[in-house]
This record gives C-alpha cells, sequence and structure tokens, in this order.
C-alpha cells in the first residue's frame, strides 16, 4: 500500500525542479539588471536661436558635460562644456545649447560623478530622407545617370540649406524663435486672361508685384497661397504660409506657383520697363530650369521636399504649366519676348527634354500607349502614388491637360503626334455613362445609376491595369469601385469626375487638324 505523504513528497519535488532554475535566472537577471552600466536618455528640438535638450541621468550624477557639432562630426580633441545646471533628484535634465548657424549635426552629453564619468550619449540631427530618389536608388542607376542625379540632388540640399541659413539669419538678428507664416491666401494666384495690359501699369498691379519679389525665395521660386495684397515680406517672415519653421512647399509649381508669378512680373515690365520685375522673372525662369531632372520631368517643390513631392508632378498640371512658359520663351511670345537668344537655347533644350520625358512617361499596357498619371516615379517613370486619395493610377483629368497644352499650343512634331492618337483613343474608349450627378439625402453630391442619363464623364483615376474607375478615400485609403462607397465613408473635397475630355474630343481635335494642315503646306 503506497502512503499518501509520499505521494505529496513526490509532488513537491517535481515543483522544485521546475521552481528553483526559475529563481536562478530571476536571480541572474536581478543581477545583471544591477550590474548595467548607467544610460543618458535625450530629447531634443531645435529652433533658430537654440537645440532644447530634455532627458534623465544616471543616478549619482553631479554634473552634465557637453559639446556641439553645428556641421560634421565633433573631434575626439574638442573640449567639453561644463553646464550651469545640474540634473535634479530624480536624474531629469533640462538645457539649451545656443546655435551660431541655426545648424546642428551631433550632440555629445557626458554624465559626470564628481571626476568620474558615469555615462556618455550621443545624438545626432536626423535631416528629412527621402523616399523616391534615395542614395541608393540613385547609386544602382547607370553611368551618366548616376553622376547626373548625384550632382542634382547634390545642388537641391544645399538649396535647401541655404534658405535655412537665410531665413535663421533674419531671425536671430530680430530674436525670433521661429519665423512668422506669411499671410495666407487660399485661392490661387492666377492672372485672368482677359485682363487689360494698362492694368499691369496700375499702382495696384505695382503693389502686388512688390510683394511677389519681396516673397521670392532665395532658390528663385515661390511658395503658394501667399496674399500678396498684404505687402512685401518683412524680415522674419516665412516665404510660405506655414508656422514655425515652415519648409512646406518652400518653392513649388503646385497651384499654378512659380509659373504665375513669372507671368505677371513679365507682364509688369512689359507696360512699365521695372527692371526689378524682369530680374525677379528671370531668376524665376533660372529656377524652372535648374529644378527640371537631369530626365527632363520637374518635381513638384524645388528644393526637392521628401515623400510625394519627389515625383514627377503633372497632378494640378504642374509640368505642363512650366512647357507653357518656356514654349513663350521659345517663341518670344508675350510677355516673355524679352529672353535672349542664350535663355531661348535653354528654354528650348529644357522644352525638348521635357517632352522626351513625357513621351517616355505614356503608359504602355499589353503594350499599347495609353495616357499618363497624375505622378510619375522620378527614376523609373512609373505610376506613382501620393496622397490615400491619390493612388498609382492612369489620371484622366491630367491627361486631358496635357493633351489639350499640345494640341493648342506645342509644336506638331512626330514625337507629339505620337502621344496624341493614342492618348486620345484611350480617352473615347474610357468615357463613362448611365451615371447622374444628383444630391443625396445628406444634401452632398453623388452619382448615382440611370440608364437615361445623357451625361457623359471620365472619372480622375483609373486602375491602370483593368481601365476601370477609381475612388480612393482621402481618410481610409481604400480604393472603392464606386464614387458612392467611397463617399459614405470619407469626407469629400476632390473632384473624382470629370467632363474636361469631351471638350478635347469635340472641339480640340478638329483644331489641332486644321493647325496641322496649316502648318504642313
Amino acid at each position: 500500500m503506497k502512503h499518501p505523504e509520499r505521494r505529496v513528497s513526490q509532488h513537491t519535488m517535481k515543483l522544485i525542479r521546475h521552481i528553483v532554475p526559475l529563481a536562478l535566472l530571476v536571480s541572474a537577471l536581478n543581477a545583471q539588471s544591477q550590474n548595467t552600466e548607467p544610460v543618458i536618455e535625450l530629447k531634443t528640438t531645435a529652433d533658430y536661436l537654440a537645440l532644447h535638450v530634455s532627458g534623465k541621468a544616471p543616478s549619482g550624477t553631479t554634473a552634465l558635460l557637453h559639446r556641439l557639432g553645428e556641421s560634421g562630426g565633433i573631434a575626439d580633441s574638442a573640449a567639453w562644456v561644463a553646464l550651469a545646471t545640474a540634473p535634479s533628484a530624480d536624474g531629469a535634465l533640462a538645457f539649451d545649447v545656443p546655435l551660431k548657424t541655426s545648424r546642428w549635426s551631433e550632440l555629445q552629453v557626458r554624465a559626470m560623478k564628481g571626476e568620474e564619468v558615469l555615462a556618455t550619449k550621443e545624438t545626432h540631427h536626423k535631416a528629412d530622407a527621402f523616399e523616391m530618389l534615395t542614395p541608393e536608388r540613385i547609386a544602382a542607376l547607370p553611368e551618366p545617370d548616376r553622376t547626373a542625379w548625384a550632382s542634382y540632388m547634390k545642388r537641391s540640399i544645399e538649396r535647401a540649406k541655404h534658405e535655412f541659413d537665410v531665413l535663421a539669419a533674419e531671425c536671430r538678428k530680430l530674436g525670433l524663435a521661429t519665423s512668422k507664416p506669411a499671410p495666407s491666401n487660399r485661392a490661387e494666384f492666377e492672372l485672368d486672361s482677359d485682363t487689360e495690359e494698362s492694368w499691369f501699369a496700375s499702382a495696384e498691379a505695382q503693389k502686388v508685384a512688390d510683394a511677389i519679389i519681396s516673397y521670392q525665395t532665395p532658390s528663385g521660386g515661390w511658395s503658394k497661397a501667399v496674399d500678396y495684397t498684404a505687402g512685401a515680406r518683412q524680415p522674419g517672415t516665412h516665404w510660405t504660409t506655414q508656422d514655425g519653421e515652415g519648409w512646406h512647399y518652400c518653392g513649388t509649381l503646385d497651384n499654378r506657383t512659380t509659373t504665375e508669378q513669372i507671368k505677371m512680373l513679365a507682364e509688369v515690365f512689359a507696360a512699365t520697363k521695372r527692371e526689378d520685375a524682369k530680374a525677379a522673372a528671370l531668376r524665376g525662369i533660372d529656377y524652372l530650369l535648374e529644378a527640371q531632372f537631369p530626365n527632363g520631368g520637374w518635381p513638384q517643390n524645388y528644393p526637392v521636399e521628401s515623400g510625394y513631392h519627389e515625383a514627377i508632378t503633372l497632378n494640378d498640371n504642374a509640368m505642363a504649366h512650366v512647357l507653357e512658359v518656356l514654349l513663350a520663351i521659345v517663341q518670344q511670345s508675350a510677355p516673355l519676348g524679352f529672353a535672349d537668344d542664350t535663355l531661348r537655347q535653354r528654354a528650348q533644350a529644357a522644352f525638348d527634354k521635357g517632352i522626351a520625358c513625357l513621351a517616355a512617361a505614356q503608359v504602355k499596357v499589353d503594350g499599347k500607349p495609353t495616357v499618363w498619371c497624375a505622378q510619375h516615379d522620378p527614376l523609373t517613370l512609373a505610376p506613382a502614388a501620393a496622397r490615400l486619395k491619390e493612388p498609382p493610377a492612369l489620371s484622366g483629368g491630367e491627361s486631358t491637360e496635357l493633351l489639350r497644352f499640345f494640341m493648342r499650343k506645342a509644336p506638331i512634331t512626330p514625337q507629339i503626334t505620337a502621344m496624341i492618337e493614342p492618348a486620345l483613343a484611350w480617352l473615347e474608349a474610357h468615357r463613362i455613362t448611365g451615371l447622374r450627378k444628383t444630391k443625396n439625402a445628406a444634401g452632398k453630391t453623388d452619382y448615382i445609376a440611370d440608364a437615361a442619363s445623357t451625361e457623359i464623364y471620365w472619372a480622375r483615376f483609373y486602375d491602370v491595369q483593368s481601365g476601370r474607375p477609381m475612388f480612393a478615400g482621402a481618410q481610409d485609403g481604400i480604393v472603392y469601385s464606386t464614387f458612392t462607397e467611397m463617399a459614405a465613408k470619407n469626407k469629400v473635397g476632390y473632384d473624382y469626375f470629370t467632363t474636361k475630355p469631351g471638350d478635347v474630343i469635340g472641339k480640340e481635335i478638329a483644331r489641332w487638324k486644321k493647325r496641322a494642315d496649316k502648318e504642313n503646306k
């Protein structure tokens, strides 16, 4: 007969065999934790005046030392500077390091206990990392493309640094930690084609011209949505409407920006012979030429801004507007007829390069040319995404405006004709019928199925392979097959349909053929 107490003893022994190793492990971990080297935790933010540092020092720290590298790494022989403030009892630290050049690359902090160094920590300034124009992608290009792109990006980065330094110097002189935003005007700056030439000599036009000149960035472009009626830019005011440092759209082609300012200043020069207006317009043209990618495209922003802004941008007709300006220079069209032969030759070369880029970027599906996308990868020319509501897609809207430019203004060449004809055929094949524009119960725009409707639409975005309309949500980024499904789950502040291709197909084809016949005689 087995004794119960013996069974308990055996069970206990099994538990001990499991518990003892676990206890030894915990003990070892505790000992390891107690032997961990002291560390410093650091967080940094910067403005135009100082680098602000916070964090936590090791227990027992009595003093802090630091040294700063404003450009590049810190030499081993660099002197350590004692901070006037020591950490609090719980190790919390907070101090400011004045910036002489408004720029820093590396900070080192040392925690001291008397003469003993408890810990040293270094932290580096993190510059914006590019997403498409990465050093790795550029390094993988064949020569001479690799050299051209590396040179382009080096120049762009240097331009960005220079702009930062110029504004920082103004702010430091005024004792401003951050710049003031430019006054904002949400409307696009656009010249009315019906504006009388005499207006450009008026006092009102001169005031606007003064403001435009004052808001030209050091690189030669302009930011968008600036209210020029508020007067000229004052020192310490950003060229953008952004708060704080605000380097978003600091020099852009978005929403007609830069190209429209150039035309305005050219008109003022034609009306008044103001040399400052001419000089600023010429700087703007130089900006357009410098911003052009080695393969002929243009980014949305220059200096190049990280993100979808790196893409070759047809969105909102940015590239088309640049080509219009360049062609006007080449053809000596008013108001840009003041360009000399050298500038016209440069404009011609840039225009030709831009057209070649568009020819290469025209998307082929099953070997057949179709249309273009709102954004193209700057290196591969493949369809590229932008915001959540802008997936990689064939564009009904931007492609139409590009065709309108080709058919109305561009020279009639075999290269351009070879782009126009298949694009028109693609648009003709992708019209959308059986929809009626209406208001839903919430009073918002909707498009509902109606076989009797005579309305004709094109989607702004089409799936590249299938050619089906796409409706991506601005909030969720989900691609829906119908506008109604997308609008039910997202805010809609965007044109997902367009009728513009109908105007091109219905009117521009006849005009274009008439122009072609006239030029070929």
